[in-house]
């Protein structure tokens, strides 16, 4: 009887921390529940088909986001475009981040430049080269995910960072996100 009751208590503290481990990972930098930030672009809807101009079919430019208002306290945002399909594992198209907190949006074609007139700064994708690389895909159908994130702080990283060292930049920092998701398959 005595170890039933010690399998349920187990079991009650696993649960529990469990669900404490959930909470923190959705919590924002304060503790808090981090803010859903609404990313679009004019150019597709969300969990719609890319168009080829955006991509290395087309002129591979990037496709012009915008998105709404971002959490007080934010002091920069951050962008991540990646394709979880891909079949190495999860290829980077694009890292940007220091872009000022009032930015609202990012027009077609960014110009791949280390440092941009704004004083956001772009990584180095997958491709091995700064700036976007647009969708690419060996063979099917991939999503893209293009991940904005509003910080409370200005992440300190030189022009050229990857997504691994932005990632770990931003842990703690982040007040907001949200995510647009393309698809693309080539012709």
């Amino acid at each position: 009887m005595r170890e039933k009751v010690w399998v349920w208590v187990v079991l009650a503290i696993l649960f529990f921390c469990s669900c404490e481990d959930s909470r923190q990972a959705e919590s924002g930098a304060d503790g808090g529940k981090k803010m859903e930030i609404k990313i679009t672009s004019s150019a597709f809807e969300d969990g719609g088909l890319i168009p080829a101009r955006y991509t290395c079919d087309g002129a591979d430019i990037s496709p012009p986001l915008q998105w709404d208002v971002v959490p007080e306290g934010t002091k920069s945002i951050a962008l991540i475009c990646d394709d979880p399909d891909a079949p190495m594992g999860t290829w980077v198209h694009w890292v940007i981040f220091g872009l000022p907190a009032d930015t609202t949006e990012l027009a077609e074609n960014v110009p791949p430049d280390s440092t941009l007139p704004n004083g956001a700064r772009q990584g180095t994708s997958d491709f091995g080269r700064i700036g976007y690389g647009g969708p690419c895909p060996p063979s099917g159908t991939h999503r893209y995910f293009f991940k904005i994130y509003a910080l409370d702080t200005v992440v300190e990283l030189d022009a050229g960072a990857g997504k691994r060292d932005l990632l770990k930049a931003m842990e703690g920092h982040i007040l907001g996100q949200g995510q647009l998701i393309g698809k693309y398959k080539r012709q």
